[in-house]
């Protein structure tokens, strides 16, 4: 299949990219492809004013691998379980989707043997202000750090819990029944994850789900993550998305971190749809 050419525009100098001009609704194969390379390249993609149905976005989000599941299935779109929405909207007294989930620098199921590739969010509704997604490029980070620096972290693994990070979140904390905790167990990824598609190396460090650093006692471990969490988190390797209605953005979760920003909830709705493709093991 040929791969077609498209228009793009950096997100910021050296990372993310703006698709032009492809309407996902009735994109032909060779357009989503090309939007996986474009991906694969520049960490991030968007997408502006698309009007998409769930279908659309299941069809798009597999062009990049197997379709995610979620690890909590309360708030997936009623006949779409790889659809979860995030809302902070009520029907007959019950909120529909998750609401303030993914505030904190963090990569996607980090938690898991094998973290989701990327993420797609897609706005349905969005505030005037507020509610922005932030995500920052690990690939520029640690090309940042000094030679020395990169020599002293090269070799250093993570060790992530989903339980620790469900019982300590700030939004949204609770105790997971034990059929989800014999299901997502610990696991010890590299803090210096290679790109499978590009062999670039990216700092992958994350918070909420990080309990220490292997071979290193605390609180000097987590002293060191947050650390480099918040180094990798400056502006200069940040892009900040301010969402308009029918904005489709992706990020690979392989070289970046990214948060949730709040609103004023008491004002304003905010309904996005997210899904995930299924990702490999770091390394």
């Amino acid at each position: 299949m040929s791969v077609a050419t498209l228009e793009i525009q950096e997100l910021k100098p050296g990372f993310g990219a703006e698709i032009f001009g492809v309407d996902l609704h009735q994109a032909a194969a060779a357009d989503r492809a090309a939007a996986v390379d474009v991906f694969q390249r520049h960490g991030a993609i968007l997408l502006r004013d698309q009007k998409l149905t769930p279908e659309d976005l299941e069809t798009f989000v597999a062009s990049f691998g197997h379709p995610e599941d979620h690890t909590l299935k309360e708030f997936t779109l009623p006949g779409h379980p790889k659809v979860y929405i995030l809302s902070n909207r009520t029907e007959n007294g019950k909120p529909i989707g998750a609401h303030n989930d993914g505030v904190g620098w963090h990569t996607d199921y980090s938690y898991k043997a094998e973290p989701v590739m990327c993420t797609m969010l897609y706005a349905v509704e969005v505030p005037p202000e507020g509610s922005d997604t932030l995500i920052a490029d690990g690939c520029a980070a640690w090309k940042a750090l000094s030679p020395e620096k990169q020599a002293q972290l090269s070799s250093l693994k993570l060790h992530h819990s989903y339980q620790h990070f469900m019982a300590t979140r700030q939004y949204g904390a609770r105790e997971l029944p034990e059929e989800i905790k014999r299901a997502n167990p610990d696991v010890i990824h590299p803090l210096i994850r290679t790109h499978p598609a590009n062999g670039r190396k990216a700092l992958w460090p994350s918070t909420g789900t990080v309990i220490e650093v292997v071979g290193m006692p605390n609180p000097d471990g987590l002293e060191l993550v947050d650390e480099l969490v918040e180094f990798m988190t400056r502006e200069q390797f940040v892009y900040r998305h301010k969402w308009k209605v029918g904005d489709l953005l992706m990020w690979d979760n392989r070289c970046t971190l990214h948060t949730g920003t709040l609103y004023d909830d008491t004002k304003y709705f905010r309904t996005m749809y997210r899904l995930w493709a299924r990702g490999d093991r770091p390394y």
